[in-house]
């Protein structure tokens, strides 16, 4: 502990300014100040941006990981019986996964105990859209969470206070200093929470693409495996699939709209690729924690929880169990609703080439459904609908997104956004691949 007070903020950070390789007591003298106060804000974000330029490495990002999650309270959920299993998502557009996948994995019988993060950047924050249900309660307690997971099979809240606090911080401070892409922050902070979280089976959603934090398979390759290697060092059982996002997964981007998505998608009234990802994801749930032998099998007993109902009924008595309006799932006008839309047609016949993703999740933060900085108040009712997807034929003057906008909504900017991030080509193209590949121990 003495060895951790003579270390001064600036020591640490001109070391790593420098391309120094920090040692266990100083990255735990930087968690520890992060946590009690003793680093400012301006020298957290110095540190990062120095982390952010020259690198981690694995040795570096590997106590950066357990020091994030012994920085608070490592929960234990023995009391929960049964498999206890979490999904991550590195952040997507659309990506409204955990909404769909957490109500039918627990319909099979796998402990759902999820804990949640809000928006990131342009992507969205599974907290957020959860907020969007009237009544929504996202800040259980550690006993109402195990309690809630115990008996309905499946929780979705924030981190505690008490959970991984160091990580609560600097997630925030990512957001604001352009350093949400860097690896070893990134490896970290999934960690750190799932580590602390306690669950035994974690599948981590990868993304990659235009609108991923890591832009190509190489880059969302190399951040999989890491995350594989340490979270397997720590003795729970972690895998990885590589999906795209060189569109939006879903078709609906904003708080309000995804909830009203993953219901369409529950309900059966939607299929797609944001229902093909949950599945996949669920089905690796389901068969890393010894329910079925193989994913395909995976696949199709989640397949029948949305043709029996099943999994709709698991999110109403979720949403109910945390205080939400369990009516929404029958009734999706209970939701909040923009004041106005706009739609942005085809000016050419052709097909629709390609998606800059990042622009579209931009765009919707510049209606309000993301945060410029960590104190911007959201306006949840905000977003935009997506009408064609990338391969789609396109004629002039077909709509091929909308915007729900507020009165806060920076509209002319969005719109030419979304306008540019659309590129129409003259001949077909292909659609993406959806999932590129599974990366496990």
């Amino acid at each position: 502990m003495s060895e951790i007070l003579r270390l001064s903020p600036c020591e640490i950070i001109r070391k790593k300014r420098f391309g120094g390789e920090l040692n266990e007591t100083e990255i735990r003298a930087f968690v520890k100040g992060v946590v009690d106060g003793s680093f400012a804000d301006y020298q957290i974000a110095a540190l990062l941006m120095a982390i952010c330029i020259n690198g981690m490495s694995e040795r570096e990002t590997l106590a950066l990981t357990l020091e994030m999650a012994k920085s608070g309270d490592m929960l234990d959920l023995r009391g929960i019986s049964g498999v206890k299993a979490d999904k991550h998502s590195t952040g997507g557009v659309g990506d409204t996964t955990s909404l769909i996948l957490v109500p039918l994995v627990a319909c099979c019988g796998v402990k759902m105990a999820k804990m949640s993060g809000r928006g990131l950047g342009f992507t969205g924050g599974t907290l957020d859209k959860l907020e969007s249900i009237p009544g929504m309660r996202i800040d259980l307690s550690t006993d109402e969470f195990e309690r809630q997971v115990n008996e309905v099979g499946c929780a979705i809240i924030g981190q505690t206070a008490e959970l991984a606090p160091a990580d609560k911080v600097l997630y925030a401070l990512r957001d604001v200093t352009g350093t949400v892409d860097c690896l070893p922050l990134v490896v970290s902070s999934i960690l750190s929470k799932k580590l602390a979280a306690g669950c035994d089976v974690v599948v981590l959603d990868v993304k990659t693409g235009s609108g991923a934090i890591m832009d190509t398979p190489e880059k969302s390759r190399k951040l999989a495996e890491l995350m594989v290697r340490i979270g397997n060092l720590s003795g729970k059982r972690f895998s990885a699939v590589i999906t795209d996002m060189d569109q939006p997964l879903g078709n609906y981007i904003g708080n309000a709209l995804e909830v009203e998505e993953a219901i369409h998608v529950l309900a059966g009234r939607a299929d797609g690729d944001l229902k093909t990802v949950s599945l996949e994801l669920g089905a690796h749930i389901l068969r890393n924690a010894g329910r079925v032998q193989t994913v395909r099998a995976g696949v199709e007993l989640l397949e029948e929880k949305i043709r029996s109902g099943e999994g709709l009924m698991k999110l109403r008595e979720m949403i109910a169990a945390q205080g939400g309006d369990p009516r929404v799932v029958e009734d999706v006008s209970l939701l909040p609703k923009a004041k106005a839309k706009i739609d942005l047609k085809a000016d050419r016949d052709g097909w629709l080439a390609a998606i800059c993703t990042a622009d579209v999740g931009n765009a919707a933060k510049l209606l309000g459904a993301g945060r410029e900085k960590k104190t911007d108040e959201l306006d949840l009712s905000v977003g935009v609908v997506m009408h064609k997807r990338i391969g789609d034929r396109v004629r002039e003057g077909d709509v091929l997104c909308t915007l729900h906008v507020g009165e806060r909504s920076d509209r002319i900017g969005a719109y030419n956004l979304l306008k540019r991030s659309l590129k129409i080509g003259k001949e077909p193209v292909k659609k993406p691949t959806l999932i590129h590949e599974v990366v496990e121990e």
